[in-house]
């Protein structure tokens, strides 16, 4: 007879103390609030693992091991997963989403549903819950209720509704701008792994081909692709730099994103300084 597997724990103690929260861990909104904004302001979005061709796991011992233990980053499965299981862990009633991307597209594309997101109720009331769309994700909750600007730590967002469907918009330069667009069928695990290899392996997959990193700061977004450096301010300046050494770019990764470089280790060999040095240089040469 073969034995169970033991769920494996969720490390509530060494998430708080990574994302620097040491507040209350009640299911209330102040709390999904707070842990959301500091969730999103350390942990940054990153894909160096599909461009290392290092496989993107999602369970919760590899998630944990990643974005806790390793001070990593990860994209939207790996960010969303991390936080359903603290969630669930304090109380919170959550819901598996999925989404298609529109940022970025022309209207006619249609996208798979490539992006996670939650759906979280506290006090019998729904609100959506995202700490994994890169430059633009929400920094704190907002209601599910379409059709009102909300306010957010950063951006003012808002959700449209039409039948079943609805879209996310960031007011970006007083100027709305649709995010991705999901509804409300709940999704499992099965579905988000498909997902995942899909946009981890796939040879025309952008974060198969392209650098992408971002955080929001209190003040600011910092965004990174391939060499290209900006930060967006909320008051709508804009900085931008163009990365011209590998020195640079690890500089930039480390100070501004918080990634721990040498944590990159699971390459099965002993070259992976080599290699990290090499996929660096190689987003030099991209954007030159």
């Amino acid at each position: 007879m073969q034995s169970k597997q033991r769920p494996v724990a969720v490390e509530l103690d060494a998430y708080f103390h990574r994302i620097g929260y040491s507040g209350d861990r009640t299911p209330t909104l102040a709390t999904l609030q707070a842990i959301q904004e500091r969730h999103t302001q350390t942990i940054a979005f990153e894909n160096l693992n599909p461009l290392l061709k290092q496989p993107v796991s999602l369970n919760l011992a590899a998630l944990q091991q990643k974005l806790i233990h390793e001070k990593r980053g990860g994209y939207c499965f790996e960010q969303n997963l991390l936080l359903r299981a603290v969630l669930l862990a304090l109380g919170f009633e959550v819901k598996n989403l999925a989404a298609r991307v529109l940022w970025n597209l022309p209207a006619e594309i249609i996208t798979p549903r490539s992006h996670m997101l939650l759906q979280v109720t506290v006090d019998g009331a729904p609100c959506l819950a995202d700490v994994g769309f890169g430059g633009l994700t929400l920094t704190t909750p907002i209601a599910l209720v379409p059709d009102i600007e909300q306010s957010t730590s950063h951006e003012p967002f808002r959700l449209t509704k039409t039948d079943h469907i609805y879209i996310l918009q960031a007011k970006i330069r007083q100027e709305w701008q649709s995010l991705y667009q999901f509804d409300l069928q709940e999704q499992q695990l099965p579905d988000y792994e498909m997902s995942n290899w899909y946009v981890s392996t796939h040879p025309n997959s952008l974060f198969v081909n392209n650098l992408i990193v971002a955080r929001p700061d209190f003040n600011c977004r910092y965004a990174l692709q391939n060499n290209q450096f900006a930060v967006h301010y909320l008051d709508g300046q804009t900085e931008r730099h163009i990365l011209s050494t590998t020195a640079e770019l690890r500089a930039a990764l480390e100070n501004y994103f918080g990634l721990n470089l040498g944590a990159i280790t699971a390459l099965g060999d002993d070259k992976a300084p080599a290699k990290v040095e090499r996929m660096l240089q190689q987003m030099i040469e991209k954007s030159s």
